[in-house]
């Protein structure tokens, strides 16, 4: 997918101003509110129409000031998952998955409804009404219908904003996976760095209207590591816990990981580390209270505003740590170097997970 799109919009003193080509299936607009990622998928998506500019999506032109183009929402066959569900009140899960497909062109309708309502999980909803689900449903079901319009283009408007974390990452996996198993690219917009981390390859960053930068999720994470209060986020894949001594001890690519007792009736998951949370030692320690320690390689550094990563290589498992320059030059660490990485077994946030069974 390629995206070439040169439009301007203002609302009074504010105005949204895109000049920007980018290329990719897995594409994120990241930005705080107000910087205009929703007003800028909103022109994209043909809901408004830019005062002036052109946009191109894989060389057709959706909408030129100077050609006097402008196609209306159905024409673009993009669809939108907003922030909140918009699901239809009236309407069965069914009828309401059913809403885009009907109004979708036949030769266009690629999509089997039964294999998208077993990747969804959603046959046993689909003769209830919408107002007896939860948010993680009614979000699978919004999705769902967006899909099921065969789109070329999907755009995600800040989608899991109004879930809580636990429901979150839940619905992650499900926005990836009907992605990548229809084939369908998309256009992830958020404010949160781990969701955008989760979710994109290549972001567009924006502020107060303007793109600013064009990055991977993971440099994004890096740059802004030194002026964000919690660091640079670890994401683990963590699995097959077992109880040990009142503790949970998981298997993690570098090796076993202890966390606190707190996080017994998760299995399985995804938790999160801050790079604050890890504490270097040139050499193995003799005594030190943290349950987790690490002799790990030093793959890399770099500098993130006052601060310097230290990229570590754990067994299998990789671990960025936070360091000032002055410990980075007082234990000598350099690339190739080998060192203790130690975190306690609290320091550990768990995003999403499956219970025991």
């Amino acid at each position: 997918m390629r995206i070439s799109m040169k439009a301007e919009k203002s609302f009074g003193a504010f105005t949204l101003s895109t000049d920007f080509v980018v290329s990719g299936d897995r594409l994120g607009i990241f930005g705080v509110s107000g910087s205009g990622k929703s007003t800028l998928v909103s022109m994209l998506a043909g809901l408004l129409e830019p005062d002036s500019g052109e946009i191109l999506l894989d060389g057709d032109c959706l909408f030129s000031s100077a050609k006097r183009v402008n196609l209306r929402p159905e024409q673009r066959r993009i669809a939108m998952v907003f922030q909140q569900h918009c699901l239809f009140p009236h309407l069965s899960v069914k009828n309401n998955l059913l809403y885009g497909f009907k109004r979708c062109p036949a030769k266009h309708r690629t999509i089997d409804f039964d294999n998208l309502v077993e990747v969804l999980k959603l046959k046993d909803l689909l003769s209830r009404g919408v107002t007896n689900l939860s948010g993680g449903e009614k979000q699978r079901v919004a999705l769902g219908r967006a899909i099921l319009a065969n789109p070329r283009l999907l755009l995600m408007d800040e989608p899991l904003s109004a879930l809580d974390d636990s429901l979150r990452f839940q619905i992650i996996p499900y926005l990836k996976s009907v992605s990548e198993l229809f084939g369908i690219p998309y256009l992830f917009i958020s404010h949160s760095l781990v969701e955008m981390r989760l979710m994109a390859d290549s972001v567009l960053v924006f502020e107060n209207g303007r793109m600013v930068e064009q990055a991977s999720s993971e440099q994004l994470a890096r740059d802004r590591m030194g002026k964000s209060p919690v660091g640079y986020i670890n994401l683990l894949e963590l699995s097959a816990m077992s109880e040990r001594d009142g503790m949970c001890a998981y298997r993690w690519q570098g090796g076993e990981l202890l966390l606190s007792g707190s996080n017994r009736d998760t299995v399985n998951g995804l938790f999160e580390l801050s790079s604050k949370d890890i504490i270097l030692f040139k050499k193995h320690p003799e005594a030190i209270s943290a349950r987790n320690l690490l002799q790990c390689t030093v793959v890399g550094l770099f500098e993130s505003g006052s601060k310097m990563g230290v990229e570590l290589q754990c067994g299998e498992g990789k671990l960025v740590a936070e360091i000032v320059p002055e410990a980075a030059r007082e234990l000598q660490i350099a690339a190739g170097g080998v060192i203790h990485a130690a975190c306690k077994a609290s320091a550990f946030r768990r995003l999403a997970g499956n219970g025991k069974v």
